[in-house]
């Protein structure tokens, strides 16, 4: 009892401090609508707690004595709530307090891979690959406003009328984007895209049939040979989530440094160094890019450059590291096909300023990216590597590509899941020899269409 009279300000609770325009408040925590009667409590519990001597207090501690002055509150008021509806309605107000309030209950749920708040009653989510509905809600656009700022906040961004847009990412590295008025014509929006806190490695991929164990045995051996790696896709075709497979193969004594937008890599390696980009503050001033930080990143003394997404006029420093001893790196695009993620890095050198003939520019991308991993989303939701290709030269002014492995849609089945089969195309890869120099021997069953 002594520890929450300390943790009770001086208006206290039901003591001699409190006066009747308080009680008249409290007393309206008995209405029905248990939105309001969570704010109201909510709003309560931060006037009557002392915060500097909670936060002193441990995790485990400080929740169950805001859980037990939440009882207490309720039991004053005589609120008309079942035994459930109270418990659900503290621990709702224990998100509110040192959570995401509504989301965490679905924060919480590993099966969920995106939440989407399109506005404070209208909140959906992907699981299993599909969207649907949820009933959660938020009380209005404030409440909405206060759980982004919070995220943001933590990340040491901002968001506000002069700059509307942020992307951000939670503690579990999962990435967050947000936007609101007067871009967002309706109001405050919200996009997760979930990583856990225990990210998917190669043999859960393998279970789950984005690729074969074939597959994987070639990859391994790419990454431990040091081959530069693209993984080319579409939005959350599981890009992110097959370079984090694949950063498992990087040997443990490597110096790895990564670059992001927003940090969402989860590498296992002792040595690694991450770097994340800043965008302007107030003033217009303080910005750094991925191109800051490669440039800076080569003077780090890396094994490794992992880029999370190339997605400017980092590309030509990138292609650069690259071609001047710096290889092993791996990295990601948006793009349809491989074809495409090579004309995409082309018009990203372009975007650098850098003047150089076609010829030139593709000769960089030629020498520098040896294999291309293409990734996408089926229709029902399940994500699969659908090509593999290794860049062999150039003939005249034309990148030549060959394809290793690629995934054969057959149609789908009652249920209406995707049915194929990875096959190889019987193409012997190049890199086989250099394979060999590292020690490495590609079994050539590995190649045959059985």
């Amino acid at each position: 009892m002594a520890l929450r009279e300390r943790l009770i300000k001086d208006n206290g609770l039901g003591g001699t401090g409190a006066n009747a325009a308080a009680r008249a408040e409290e007393a309206s925590l008995g209405q029905n609508d248990f939105q309001e009667m969570k704010a109201r409590l909510h709003r309560t519990l931060i006037n009557r707690l002392d915060l500097t001597k909670l936060n002193m207090l441990a995790t485990d501690q400080m929740h169950a004595e805001v859980a037990r002055l939440a009882k207490d509150l309720l039991a004053f008021e005589d609120a008309p709530l079942s035994a459930i509806e109270r418990e659900r309605l503290i621990e709702e107000v224990r998100h509110e307090l040192f959570g995401l309030g509504p989301l965490e209950i679905l924060l919480a749920d590993p099966t969920i891979s995106d939440i989407l708040v399109n506005s404070p009653h209208s909140i959906y989510i992907e699981r299993r690959g599909k969207i649907e509905k949820t009933d959660i809600t938020f009380k209005d656009d404030q409440h909405l406003m206060r759980v982004i700022e919070r995220i943001v906040s933590s990340v040491g961004r901002r968001i506000d009328e002069s700059s509307p847009m942020v992307d951000a990412r939670l503690a579990d590295g999962s990435r967050v984007n947000a936007i609101i008025p007067p871009l967002a014509l309706d109001g405050p929006v919200l996009s997760i895209r979930r990583f856990g806190t225990d990210p998917l490695r190669m043999n859960a991929l393998i279970d789950k049939g984005a690729l074969t164990h074939d597959m994987a045995v070639m990859f391994e051996m790419c990454v431990k040979a040091r081959l530069n790696v693209l993984i080319s896709g579409g939005a959350g075709a599981g890009k992110t989530t097959l370079l984090n497979a694949l950063s498992a193969y990087i040997p443990h004594d490597h110096r790895i440094i990564t670059i992001e937008d927003s940090a969402e890599l989860q590498l296992q390696q002792p040595h690694v160094v991450r770097l994340e980009t800043r965008p302007r503050n107030i003033e217009g001033r303080g910005e750094v890019t991925q191109r800051d930080l490669v440039r800076n990143a080569l003077r780090m003394r890396p094994d490794r450059i992992l880029i999370g997404e190339v997605r400017g006029d980092e590309a030509i420093d990138m292609l650069q590291a690259m071609n001047t001893g710096h290889d092993g790196s791996l990295t990601t695009i948006h793009a349809n096909t491989t074809r495409d993620a090579l004309s995409r890095l082309e018009t990203m050198v372009q975007m650098g300023g850098v003047k150089l003939s076609e010829r030139a520019m593709r000769q960089q991308v030629a020498s520098a990216i040896n294999l291309v991993i293409q990734v996408a989303r089926q229709n029902d939701g399940t994500r699969r590597v659908t090509s593999i290709s290794e860049i062999t030269g150039m003939e005249g002014e034309t990148i030549t590509m060959q394809e290793i492995f690629q995934y054969e849609r057959r149609g789908v089945d009652t249920s209406g899941g995707v049915v194929g089969r990875f096959r190889p195309t019987g193409v012997r890869p190049r890199f086989a020899e250099r394979l060999k120099l590292y020690g490495m021997q590609l079994p050539r069953a590995l190649f045959e269409d059985v």
